[in-house]
C-alpha cells in the first residue's frame, strides 16, 4: 500500500472514531439532560403550576405494566419450565438432582425475570414510544407544545419514565413469581415432591439481595428504554421510512443496552 493512501486510511478511521466518541458523549449528554428535566418536573412542577399529569402517567401504566402481564407471563411460564426439564436433565447425569431448585431459583431471580421482562418491554413499549414521539416530530406536534408554552419533557417523557420506572420492575416480581411457580409444577410432578417443600427450598436459597439484584438492574432497564426510545423518537428525519427506521433503532439499541448493561451489573456484583 502507497504511503500516501496508508496515511489517509489512517486519517478517515480516526476521524470516523472521533465522531462516533463525540457522538456517545453526546447522546450520553443528551440522555442525562433528559432524566434530570423529568425529574425537576416531577418534583418543582407543582409549584411552577405545571404538574406532570397523573392521568397520563396512569395511562403509561397501563400501556407498559397492566396489558403486558398476559404476555410477561406466557414467556416467563414457559421460560421456568424450560429450566427445570434442562436442570434436571443436566443435573441428573452427576445424581444432583435435588439441588436443581437452587439453580432455577438463582437464575430466574437474578438474571432471566429481569432479562426477559426487559427485553420484551423494549421490543413492545419502547417501540411505541419511538413511533408515537417520531410521528409528532414529523407532524410538528412538539413544536406546537413549544409554541404553546407547553414543555415537551414534562408533557411526553416525564409520565412514560415514570410509568416505566414503577411497572417494569413491577413486572420483574410478577416474571419471577411465574417463572418459580411454573418451574415448581415440573419440579414436583419429575422429582415426586411437594410444592411445599419446593417452596421451603426455594425461600431457604434466596435472599433479598438476590431479589433486590434482579429488581435493580429491571430498574436501569426501565430508564434506558425510555432515553433510548425517545432520543430516537427525537431524532427522526424524512417522512414513514423515517418512523420505522428509528423504531426499529430504539428496539435493537435497547436490547443491546440491556445486555451490555446486564453484563457489567453481573461482572461489578461479584467482584
Amino acid at each position: 500500500m502507497p504511503p500516501n493512501t496508508l496515511g489517509s486510511t489512517l486519517v478517515d478511521s480516526t476521524e470516523r472514531l472521533g465522531r462516533g466518541v463525540v457522538d456517545g458523549v453526546a447522546s450520553f449528554g443528551h440522555w442525562t439532560a433528559l432524566v434530570v428535566e423529568s425529574v425537576y418536573w416531577l418534583f418543582f412542577g407543582p409549584r411552577m403550576r405545571q404538574p406532570v399529569r397523573l392521568a397520563a402517567i396512569a395511562q403509561q401504566m397501563m400501556e407498559v405494566g397492566i396489558f403486558a402481564v398476559p404476555i410477561v407471563a406466557l414467556l416467563s411460564g414457559t421460560i421456568g419450565l424450560m429450566l427445570a426439564m434442562q436442570g434436571i436433565h443436566t443435573l441428573s447425569q452427576f445424581g444432583a438432582e435435588s439441588q436443581v431448585t437452587a439453580g432455577i431459583a438463582f437464575s430466574v431471580v437474578r438474571e432471566f425475570a429481569s432479562l426477559i421482562t426487559g427485553i420484551l418491554v423494549a421490543g413492545r413499549s419502547g417501540s411505541a414510544l419511538a413511533a408515537r414521539l417520531s410521528t409528532m416530530q414529523i407532524n410538528q406536534e412538539i413544536d406546537a407544545l413549544k409554541v404553546t408554552g407547553i414543555n415537551p419533557v414534562r408533557f411526553l417523557v416525564a409520565p412514560a419514565l415514570i410509568a416505566m420506572i414503577i411497572m417494569v420492575p413491577a413486572l420483574t416480581f410478577i416474571a419471577n413469581l411465574i417463572a418459580l411457580s411454573a418451574a415448581g409444577l415440573f419440579i414436583s410432578y419429575d422429582l415426586d415432591i411437594s410444592q411445599a417443600a419446593y417452596w421451603s427450598q426455594t425461600i431457604n436459597v434466596l435472599s433479598v439481595g438476590d431479589l433486590m439484584h434482579g429488581l435493580g438492574k429491571s430498574l436501569i432497564f426501565a430508564v434506558l428504554i425510555t432515553l433510548i426510545g425517545v432520543a430516537n423518537g427525537a431524532s427522526v428525519t424524512g417522512g414513514a421510512e423515517g418512523v420505522g427506521r428509528v423504531t426499529t433503532r430504539a428496539v435493537v439499541q435497547s436490547i443491546i443496552a440491556i445486555i451490555v448493561t446486564d453484563m457489567l451489573f453481573v461482572f461489578v456484583s461479584t467482584l
